[in-house]
């Protein structure tokens, strides 16, 4: 079954998903062995460090990730179309920006890290370690936003299971340079640095493999093709209103961190520890995001209503199983988690404390997420864009109100509400997002 075949069944939706959900998977695992092995060391300070330093440079990232979800919907709607000369000037086209924000953050470093340190509540030390981190890491910029532009472009055509593969590799190498880097060698918060370095530059380079059909094709086009003025045009639009969207999410997650610290380094690290179950919720749920993402887009591109509801539908029943799924897993092993991700008695027993926040999550973002994913697909950015505010005005309103007198319970209170704010006022937008459709 191709990516332009019409049909939907709930195995190609798992087809397209389960690949995504073990990619995903994946990557907050990796950050909660980043957290273990750091965490072996019986101090909070490093843990601390390497969550403030990873969020940050995340965030900064991520204010790229318009790359891979504006690439997502735009091949799924060429690939639609039936426009193959379009899907391959995708790709170039994401590469060349990819690149370019990765060396314009390399020149403006110092500006970044001095302008996140500024509103950092972090001690002195945790400090001076995450910008050891950071520094190192920051010269991967390049590749780690580059592979924004190679993800989308394959979650587009299906090839899932070439993404699950990238991911795979990257997070293997860094894995085993952890373990080697920090335990082997005792080179602390900078070994760990070092294996990610290490593991996104070598992930660039198996993504330009798995694309290289797509490449090989691209060189035939003209550049009056890849830099056509119009479709740039519509690319800058879907781009810059993900990027306004992407940015107010980030302000949340790293508020949420940064506001964190005020109640001390402890309090710091078992928020981190406590945000990898966030993180694993957020990529399990993304599996079946994307789903939604490639056929709600080849589902506009041909202009079929009923294939936009059936791919949606289908996508969103399973983002619901999975989400009770984990639900029910950190009911139940929750505690030995936050046991496994943290050797210091402090953060065990104040992370414990904050455990239950963290069991309501799956529940909290599922809405959030799928709705993500279909107007993702649909390129309906504008809306994205218009109801992360609302959300985020929503968010400092409950934080404003809840964090004097419930203090940290008051910041994950906010958090959460931020997750469900998102989803409902999508929600109430999608019915416009049909019209568009058959308009």
């Amino acid at each position: 079954m191709t990516a332009s075949d019409p049909r939907l069944s709930h195995g190609r939706v798992l087809k397209i998903a389960l690949p995504i959900l073990l990619s995903n998977v994946t990557v907050p695992i990796l950050g909660a062995v980043d957290t273990a092995v750091v965490g072996q060391i019986p101090a909070p300070e490093p843990i601390a460090a390497v969550g403030v330093g990873a969020i940050v440079l995340s965030a900064i990232y991520w204010t790229f990730g318009f790359l891979r979800m504006g690439t997502v919907g735009l091949t799924a709607q060429a690939a639609g179309t039936g426009d193959r000369a379009e899907v391959q000037a995708l790709l170039l086209r994401a590469l060349l920006l990819g690149l370019a924000g990765g060396v314009l953050l390399i020149l403006l470093q110092g500006l970044i890290f001095r302008a996140a340190f500024a509103v950092s509540p972090a001690s002195a030390e945790v400090e001076a370690m995450a910008r050891s981190y950071m520094g190192i890491r920051v010269w991967s910029a390049p590749a780690a936003i580059g592979l924004y532009g190679i993800t989308g472009w394959l979650i587009a055509q299906e090839r899932t299971r070439a993404v699950l593969v990238l991911q795979l590799w990257m997070n293997g190498v860094n894995v085993v340079l952890d373990l080697a880097l920090v335990l082997g060698f005792g080179m602390g918060v900078e070994g760990v640095a070092i294996a990610t370095f290490v593991a996104e530059w070598s992930g660039l380079a198996m993504g330009l493999w798995l694309c290289r059909a797509g490449l090989g094709g691209a060189r035939r086009l003209s550049a009056a093709q890849v830099l056509d003025p119009r479709r740039l045009r519509h690319m800058a639009a879907v781009n810059g209103d993900i990027l306004i969207r992407s940015l107010l999410l980030e302000a949340i997650l790293v508020s949420f961190l940064l506001v964190g610290g005020r109640f001390g380094d402890v309090t710091l690290a078992a928020n981190q520890v406590l945000l990898q179950f966030l993180m694993i919720t957020a990529h399990a749920l993304d599996g079946f995001a994307f789903a939604a993402e490639a056929l709600v887009g080849q589902a506009v591109g041909a202009r079929n209503l009923a294939r936009l509801r059936r791919g949606a539908g289908l996508a969103a029943l399973w983002c619901g199983v999975v989400a009770a799924v984990l639900g029910l897993v950190f009911w139940l092993g929750g505690a030995g988690l936050v046991r496994l991700m943290s050797a210091d008695p402090q953060v065990q027993a104040m992370a414990l404390t904050y455990l239950p926040w963290v069991m309501l999550t799956p529940l909290f973002q599922v809405a959030a997420m799928m709705f993500d994913g279909i107007f993702i697909g649909a390129t309906r950015s504008g809306d994205m864009r218009n109801m992360m505010a609302v959300s985020a005005l929503i968010y400092a309103g409950v934080l404003a109100l809840a964090l004097a007198p419930l203090g940290n319970h008051g910041l994950w209170l906010a958090f959460q509400v931020s997750f469900l704010a998102r989803g409902l006022t999508l929600a109430l937008r999608y019915p416009a997002l049909e019209r568009s459709v058959m308009a």
